[in-house]
């Protein structure tokens, strides 16, 4: 979904699919491909990227349908990072363009954000007499090993609708014990299952490992394979 300048926005993704769920069926979502992976019988991966993106942009010509290509700049990347941080866009994928695709994390392609937007477990929330829906801000978990490490809380970026819509979801997976080590106060802290997954933007770490100045953003479900921050 893009913004009125033309900008990526994950939360207007979320309600024009329905929000949680994705119950709807979105007629301004955009389908932005950025690689052919498998064509006609045959299998691209082995192929460097700039033939597969040939391949891609002999099948996609219009820039106005629904389904689009999504840009290729060859430029110097730090002007072309900070360009795109002045425009408020959210950072930009560097690529070598001679790699085949190969799964996971081998540094062919580097993600690199403006501002810092990753996913984080919802391990509780802390409970509030004032605030919408009775949530102070939310508990997170990031993953580290095998188990999951406290990060710090998320106390902005909900509006009355999504502070009911988390608090329904988190009352269902109440549990006594938390998933993480947590040594703050414990008096108005509910501890959930870390099944839900958090949208949270933050600025940067403090010097302890937690997030700062973080603003939540939307919901994510676990089972989406939707990956969780994780702590090297």
């Amino acid at each position: 979904m893009l913004d009125e300048q033309g900008r990526s926005d994950f939360g207007l993704l979320q309600q024009s699919l329905g929000d949680r769920g994705g119950k709807r069926i979105s007629t301004e979502a955009i389908f932005m491909a950025f690689d052919l992976l498998y064509f006609d019988g045959h299998d691209l991966r082995p192929l460097e990227f700039t033939a597969r993106r040939h391949l891609l942009e002999g099948l996609i010509k219009s820039r106005d349908d629904v389904i689009r290509i999504s840009e290729e700049i060859e430029a110097d990347g730090d002007r072309l990072f900070f360009a795109a941080c002045e425009h408020g866009l959210e950072g930009i994928i560097a690529k070598d363009r001679e790699s085949p695709y190969r799964s996971g994390r081998r540094g062919d392609w580097q993600k690199i954000k403006c501002i810092q937007s990753d996913g984080f477990a919802i391990v509780g929330y802390e409970h509030s007499f004032v605030a919408r829906a009775g949530i102070g801000s939310l508990l997170l978990g990031a993953s580290h090993g095998r188990k999951l490490v406290y990060v710090g809380s998320v106390g902005t970026g909900f509006n009355e609708r999504t502070a009911h819509e988390l608090r329904e979801a988190l009352d269902k997976l109440k549990v006594k014990k938390p998933s993480v080590e947590y040594s703050g106060r414990r008096k108005y802290i509910v501890w959930v299952k870390p099944t839900l997954v958090a949208e949270v933007e933050y600025r940067a770490w403090t010097h302890d490992g937690k997030l700062r100045q973080s603003s939540y953003k939307g919901l994510r479900e676990a089972d989406e394979n939707v990956e969780i921050y994780e702590i090297e």
